[in-house]
């Protein structure tokens, strides 16, 4: 068998359940819009809205606990496997504090939303979505640090199970919450919101249950390592908080984006026409996310047995492959954008609704050059943090999108097709980031790094 070969089976063993789970993360936020556009145009707005808003605290929990997944990986190619259970507590640790400290933002919403100046109705709705969205913190970041050791094991095919749970779950609530069936209050965007909180919380329960059979004590020692270890917290936190980061910056910045895309003057086609470009996004990039995180098991596993060569050739392997899924849906969005669109069609108000069939082909044809340069982006980035160099990573999160992106937006708004100008400047600033990445990656700094012995690194 080509060695070539072998390295893309061993990715896709790996990644093919991840992709699966993402794609059923992504279905759930599908649904979720889908559902609010039937409800409302003003309804979907909103939703992309506070998505935005909302991601970027989650964000920050969610990709701190699930950094456990480099940490389960080291330790496991160096064949230390008992040291894994006192890491996955410290990820349990920092979901339970992180979600329950989420709930704050309930109080800040109002006044938040107020200042972002949105039109009153999109902001009523804006407000009852993200508090009701509030409440699925806690259990979005258990899921997270339960997947995050399963990731870092290779043992992928679970992470499916946990997130099947959520997406079943959600798709039934969300009928019932939105629309108000069976005897429930129609709730419209509120009740998204608390569809997706029972539905992740179930999800959470479900991947605990995994997690605490007893075979995984004598392995790995996850019962009896269960004591908060400050040292190894801090160690956590030291490669984790930055990971956690990346997602939160590159959220914020992308949020501000929106702000601006919803106060042009036709901000409510704006906002729906980027609900559904957003969306779509995700749908192409969820994928290449799977690949990318298979690419950082490995790595992590190869640095943790002493293999960097091998690492450096899993990552292109990855790239190469998220690369063919990425073209491929870049073609469906240049030559079938109405197949999308027809996904949330709502004609409930006409005029709003001819505006975004107008704006949102553009949209997606911008999309199509973001999507495979934010493929290659994302698995030498994944790369990078599986090798533990994740303070290089949120520092480019936090420098490039906005003088590429933000700035751009804010400058253009007031010019004509400023939507559509505003998004080809995110798809400039895929192209500077992954440049920037790809600069680093080919360094080969993180070659020498490790989280399991940072003094080595």
């Amino acid at each position: 068998m080509h060695p070539g070969f072998s390295r893309w089976k061993q990715i896709l063993i790996i990644a093919w359940p991840l992709i699966i789970a993402n794609s059923f993360w992504n279905l759930q936020l599908t649904i979720d819009r889908i559902y609010l556009g039937m409800h409302s145009t003003e309804s979907l707005g909103a939703a992309m809205a506070v998505m935005g808003v909302f991601w970027v605290p989650m964000a920050l929990l969610q990709g701190t606990a699930n950094y456990v997944m480099t940490f389960v990986a080291q330790y496991y190619g160096a064949g230390e496997k008992e040291k894994i259970g006192a890491c996955v507590w410290q990820s349990l640790y920092i979901s339970f504090a992180g979600g329950i400290a989420f709930l704050s933002l309930i109080f800040l919403a109002p006044a938040f939303f107020a200042w972002v100046n949105h039109p009153s109705a999109t902001r009523v709705l804006e407000v009852e979505y993200f508090n009701s969205l509030t409440w699925s913190a806690l259990p979005t970041a258990l899921v997270a640090a339960v997947s995050g050791f399963y990731t870092g094991l290779g043992r992928t095919r679970l992470v499916i199970g946990i997130n099947f749970v959520g997406l079943v779950l959600n798709a039934a609530l969300d009928y019932v919450m939105i629309f108000g069936k069976f005897g429930f209050p129609a709730l419209g965007a509120a009740g998204a919101g608390y569809a997706t909180a029972i539905a992740t919380a179930g999800a959470a329960m479900f991947g605990l249950f995994l997690l605490f059979r007893r075979e995984h004590e004598t392995v790995y020692r996850i019962y009896s390592d269960w004591k908060p270890n400050f040292r190894l917290l801090k160690q956590f936190l030291r490669f984790g908080l930055p990971s956690g980061l990346q997602w939160a910056l590159e959220g914020l910045a992308f949020t501000v984006f929106l702000v601006i895309m919803g106060n042009l003057p036709n901000g409510e086609a704006v906002l729906a026409s980027s609900s559904i470009t957003v969306t779509v996004m995700m749908l192409s990039v969820l994928p290449s996310l799977g690949i990318a995180q298979a690419v950082m098991t490995i790595v992590g596993q190869k640095l943790g047995e002493g293999a960097p060569g091998s690492a450096e050739e899993a990552t292109w392997d990855g790239v190469k492959i998220a690369c063919c899924y990425a073209a491929l849906m870049s073609l469906t969005f240049l030559l079938f954008p109405d197949f999308y669109l027809s996904w949330f069609k709502n004609e409930a108000n006409a005029k709003l609704w001819t505006q975004v069939t107008a704006l949102a082909p553009d949209l997606l044809r911008i999309l199509a050059i973001f999507t495979v340069l934010d493929t290659i982006y994302l698995n030498l980035s994944f790369a990078l943090k599986g090798a533990g160099d994740t303070r290089f990573v949120s520092l480019v999160a936090l420098t490039v999108p906005w003088p590429m992106m933000v700035l751009p937006a804010f400058l253009l708004r007031s010019v004509p097709h400023a939507a559509q100008w505003s998004w080809g400047f995110v798809a400039i600033y895929s192209l500077a980031v992954t440049g920037v990445i790809f600069i680093r990656f080919r360094g080969g700094k993180w070659k020498s790094m490790s989280v399991i012995h940072p003094g080595g690194a």
